[in-house]
């Protein structure tokens, strides 16, 4: 066995391993502290895409942790869709972590940085270890590092705010884990395993002698991986705390954090589950209906905002309605829709994040109605901010436009057309509070009165490359739909 054969837990180790040595090679050698994340993240990302040409050339793969089999060992599975799921949270996060070097130095104190960096590596390998995980204990441990670094990545600001919109953040994520927690144990009650595909073999017989339990464990699921992932009702951690968190931390959590909860509920369900069970109770109908009044209701919400960062975050709360539609319609168009929402999503809504903290930066404003104008004096932020939002709308030419087009298809496709409608009204919806910034930024005759700071290159390079890849993703779909497709084939 080669050396790449090891790459999927190399991935992990390496960035738990930088999570260690980060603050001391803070403290030691500073200089070196931030290249060395950012060399790490790029192996890791390298790694990924290594892993997705195994795939394709050799089909999917399990690694068994200490060449110890399941049940005894632990199990990562590497087959197309979980690769792909690995490669958005490593590149979304290379990506976010260059631009957030210079921001990270105008919102913390310097003595914090080096432990940012440690959180910000925690963070990203528990990520990228719950989207290659096949074991659920394993995928409990990965779930508890990614909460807590996740909160810490909010309080490390130390302002009353951020502290508040932690600690309701753990509060609610803790009760989440309780009940995932509660979940595994019904599961493991009637099967005696935690490996995934073996608990799916030992399901059909236990479903006929406990199906109470594998009713509550559904239920257990949905009301763990929906809050952690900020699933409507149960969102009502996320607004604080990315509005609150330094604007890093506010892209890492909505471009990632959530995503990669939606991505454990999905393989929770389709994999772990068998299909006679989601047939017997309405799970898709809960996510259908819990999915589309957080599509309509986050919406809503961000009309009435008047803080740009905390309108950014519930407009999340629509965003990531949309993965969980493609989740519960159970069509694979629709699948595929939501999947590439997931990554389209990611790319803007870090952009958009990442515009708002170079306003921060910039001016020091977060007011909405004081953005008068402000096309004048920062045109990159606001044009990376128009395509954003463009994308978010589903304009032509921008991802955000193939994701709904596919949701749609496979809505029409199972015919549930009332779905189709709330896509179409959500996007008017996102036009009503997106367009009237854009278009006072740019079109007010008046000068921006607030004093500008210039804004370090550093910060402005992540922006041209979001909005290029937003604009690729609209145009060029097919390679990554292709993947999709072929993912969710041998999937299903």
């Amino acid at each position: 066995m080669g050396l790449e054969q090891h790459f999927p837990a190399l991935i992990i180790a390496i960035l738990f391993g930088i999570a260690f040595l980060s603050p001391l090679l803070f403290r030691w050698a500073r200089k070196l502290s931030a290249p060395v994340l950012i060399t790490t993240l790029a192996m890791a990302t390298m790694m990924a895409v290594y892993l997705l040409v195994l795939v394709y050339q050799g089909g999917e793969f399990s690694y068994y942790m200490g060449g110890w089999p399941p049940p005894w060992g632990v199990e990562f599975k590497i087959n197309l869709l979980r690769v792909y799921m690995l490669l958005i949270v490593l590149a979304i996060s290379l990506w976010i972590m260059v631009y957030a070097l210079k921001d990270l130095e105008h919102e913390l104190k310097q003595e914090l940085m080096g432990w940012y960096y440690s959180l910000y590596a925690l963070l990203v390998g528990s990520m990228a270890g719950i989207a290659l995980t096949n074991d659920l204990f394993n995928l409990f441990v990965l779930m508890e590092i990614c909460a807590i670094s996740a909160c810490a990545i909010i309080s490390i600001k130390e302002d009353r705010a951020c502290l508040e919109a932690s600690f309701k953040y753990l509060i609610l994520s803790a009760m989440g884990t309780g009940c995932f927690l509660l979940g595994v144990a019904m599961l493991y009650m009637v099967t005696g395993q935690l490996n995934y595909d073996l608990v799916n073999e030992a399901l059909p017989a236990a479903i006929e002698l406990y199906p109470n339990n594998m009713f509550a464990a559904a239920a257990l699921f949905i009301v763990a991986f929906g809050t952690k992932a900020a699933l409507f009702p149960l969102h009502v951690w996320l607004p604080d705390a990315h509005a609150s968190a330094p604007s890093p931390s506010s892209a890492m959590l909505s471009g990632l954090v959530i995503k990669i909860y939606a991505f454990a509920l999905f393989i929770m369900f389709y994999q772990v589950f068998p299909r006679p069970l989601l047939e017997s109770i309405p799970i898709n109908e809960i996510v259908l209906w819990l999915s589309a009044m957080g599509i309509m209701f986050g919406s809503i919400f961000a009309m009435v905002q008047v803080d740009l960062k905390k309108m950014l975050a519930y407009s999340s709360i629509g965003q990531i309605g949309y993965v969980f539609l493609g989740i519960g319609l159970d069509d694979t168009i629709a699948v595929t829709g939501g999947f590439y929402h997931l990554l389209v999503h990611a790319i803007m809504k870090s952009m958009l994040f990442m515009t708002a903290g170079v306003i921060i930066y910039s001016t020091g404003i977060r007011q909405i109605k004081q953005l008068g104008g402000i096309g004048q004096v920062l045109p990159i932020t606001m044009i990376a901010f128009t395509i954003g939002s463009a994308s978010m709308i589903g304009l032509p030419g921008t991802g955000g436009l193939i994701s709904k087009w596919y949701l749609a298809l496979g809505a029409l496709e199972i015919g549930r057309p009332i779905f189709v409608v709330i896509i179409l009204a959500s996007s008017l919806l996102n036009a009503v509070y997106y367009m009237p910034i854009i278009v006072n930024a740019f079109m007010q005759q008046e000068e921006f009165e607030h004093e500008v700071k210039p804004v370090p290159r550093q910060m402005l390079i992540p922006l041209f490359v979001g909005m290029a890849a937003i604009i690729f993703f609209g145009v060029f779909s097919r390679p990554v739909i292709s993947l999709l497709e072929n993912a969710l084939q041998i999937f299903f």
